[in-house]
């Protein structure tokens, strides 16, 4: 098991930057897949970002060349910076681990709130 706490959420304003944190504790960080989902109001949760222990990398198409996905083995922790915000980035984002890219993460952090008005 590993636990997840995410930070660096808020307010920010349309075209603005943001860089959320998760910072993972436990056993075998480099092991496992890393990723970043988000809710919006009234909406499902879905997928932004992983990045797998070689390095693979996914976003979603709605957030590609805008968001980075990125981690650092030496500190356990995986950053999601996103820049150019909108206000459909509006959602509560979720860091998660898991085993495979093919399969949902199997651990979820608490969430951050992140929303994107003027």
């Amino acid at each position: 098991q590993v636990q997840l706490v995410e930070s660096g959420g808020g307010l920010v304003q349309p075209g603005g930057s943001m860089r959320l944190s998760c910072a993972a504790s436990g056993s075998s960080f480099s092991t496992y897949v890393m990723g970043w989902y988000r809710q919006a109001p009234e909406k499902q949760r879905e997928l932004v970002a992983t990045i797998a222990r070689g390095g693979t990398i996914n976003y979603a198409d709605s957030v590609k060349g805008r968001f980075t996905i990125s981690r650092d083995s030496t500190k356990s922790t995986v950053y999601l910076q996103m820049n150019s915000l909108k206000p459909e980035d509006t959602a509560v984002y979720y860091c998660t681990a898991g085993s495979s890219s093919s399969r949902p993460p199997t651990n979820w952090g608490q969430g951050t709130q992140v929303t994107v008005s003027s």
